[in-house]
């Protein structure tokens, strides 16, 4: 054996790279660009393309995993939520109205789950923050640069990436996504991102001035009336996130359980006073489409409440009962503009309680490990839940593409935080990250 060929690398050079840091950030900016661009990428090359990027990606995703074992405890893998509501979502395949749709409907749902798991074994918070933001970076000024070029310097629309070229009149625009909604629904979990990174010192103060101008500048362009319920909403999760960590830790249990009460109290007014509300965000015929919507999506629920029509994430139009819902309401919705209703419509009652599950627990313990560990970068988890959670209220976005993989990716997250295999798993390991490892980081 000569000392050249000693001097291999003992598992070869392939295996090397799997397991590099290297490779896992590259893999990470890569499946993030990939879906938060998704509808660009549809648009311009295909769905062909767009589905080969996530099947490469999952097969890559799974060699990583492999190679990365022995830092991975088994136990940690996949929130037992999740588990629960893909089954679930699986087996809804046997009684739906088109069997061959609704499976590779799920499919699709996995793919993204399993892309979010992989990211989530292979970095940190930090890790995550900063990839995310180097993402939503480049989207977002590609947004206004396609923005800019249709609405002021060609004053055309760009009919394909379905941007109007409204911004000479100071919107609505949509960017790279699709619809304003989807760009303002982006523009805050970049604020969000941006301002964790601010905290942090993660980047030049310059950098993030910039990008926070840039996705305020966006949101309120898009002119969406999601936004500004999705500003309220955060808004007030990091004042009250700000109270409890500077709440003496004797008194954050009662601190806790008073603000619960209060969010409570504040969704009963919120309901009640809907119509004031509403009148006041100048979105009465934008809610009163979606009620008859939703009133229309509840009378089909009766038929199958318990099983519900079978998982589609996405609307078919040709499906039942979709296609006679749209005929009903003379219409051609995509999904039915809620989350939850969306869920108890395609899974029944048993998958709405696994999907509520998933995302509360995640919430619970990602709220709980941001009052209690001194690093600021532990409030990114619990903040994209909360707007994940508040847009649900509007949009189903949180099933399919970037809002699932954002909420399927904050549940590991948060399940690496605080968890009842803590107790199994060997001390000083954290889902074969070092426990609190983000914490030297910054205090906050």
């Amino acid at each position: 054996m000569t000392a050249a060929s000693g001097a291999r690398p003992p598992h070869g050079w392939f295996l090397t790279l799997l397991g590099s840091a290297d490779l896992a950030r590259a893999y990470t900016v890569t499946v993030l660009g990939a879906v938060f661009a998704s509808f660009a990428i549809e648009r311009l090359a295909g769905r062909v393309t767009y589905v080969s990027i996530i099947v490469g990606l999952c097969v890559l995703g799974a060699g990583i995993l492999a190679t990365r074992r022995q830092e991975i405890s088994l136990l940690r893998l996949v929130p037992t939520t999740l588990v629960l509501f893909l089954g679930w979502a699986l087996a809804s395949v046997f009684w739906s109205s088109d069997s061959a749709t609704s499976f590779w409907s799920w499919v699709t749902t996995a793919a993204l789950a399993f892309l979010a798991v992989v990211i989530g074994h292979v970095r940190d918070t930090l890790q995550t923050v900063r990839a995310l933001g180097d993402v939503l970076r480049a989207l977002l000024a590609v947004s206004l640069a396609v923005e800019v070029l249709s609405g002021i310097l060609l004053d055309i629309p760009i009919r394909f990436l379905g941007v109007q070229g409204n911004i000479a009149e100071l919107g609505p625009i949509q960017g790279i996504f699709g619809t304003r909604n989807m760009l303002g629904f982006v523009a805050v979990l970049a604020l969000i991102t941006f301002l964790i990174e601010y905290r942090t010192q993660s980047v030049r103060p310059g950098l993030s001035y910039a990008s926070v101008l840039l996705a305020g500048g966006l949101a309120a362009l898009s002119d969406s009336p999601t936004v500004l319920v999705l500003a309220v909403g955060v808004g007030l999760a990091v004042a009250a996130l700000a109270l409890v960590r500077h709440t003496r830790p004797e008194h954050r249990g009662a601190l806790q359980l008073g603000l619960g009460a209060l969010v409570v109290v504040g969704v009963l007014v919120g309901y009640f006073a809907r119509h004031p509300i509403i009148a006041w965000l100048g979105a009465g015929t934008d809610f009163s489409m979606r009620v008859n919507l939703w009133n229309v999506m509840v009378d089909y629920v009766r038929f199958e409440p318990v099983l519900g029509w079978g998982w589609f994430g996405a609307w078919s139009p040709r499906e039942y009962p979709f296609g006679i819902i749209n005929y009903i309401l003379d219409s051609s919705h995509a999904t039915g503009l809620n989350a939850y209703f969306d869920v108890l419509l395609q899974l029944g009652w048993v998958g709405l309680f696994f999907f509520i599950a998933l995302a509360a627990i995640a919430l619970v313990r990602a709220w709980l490990a941001a009052s209690e560990r001194r690093s600021v970068i532990y409030a990114w988890t619990p903040l994209i839940l909360i707007a994940l959670l508040i847009d649900s209220m509007f949009e189903s976005f949180t099933l399919v593409g970037i809002g699932w993989m954002m909420l399927v990716l904050c549940a590991v997250r948060a399940g690496q935080s605080r968890s009842w295999r803590e107790r199994i798993d060997a001390p000083g390991t954290e889902g074969g990250l070092p426990r609190d490892r983000d914490d030297p980081l910054v205090t906050g």
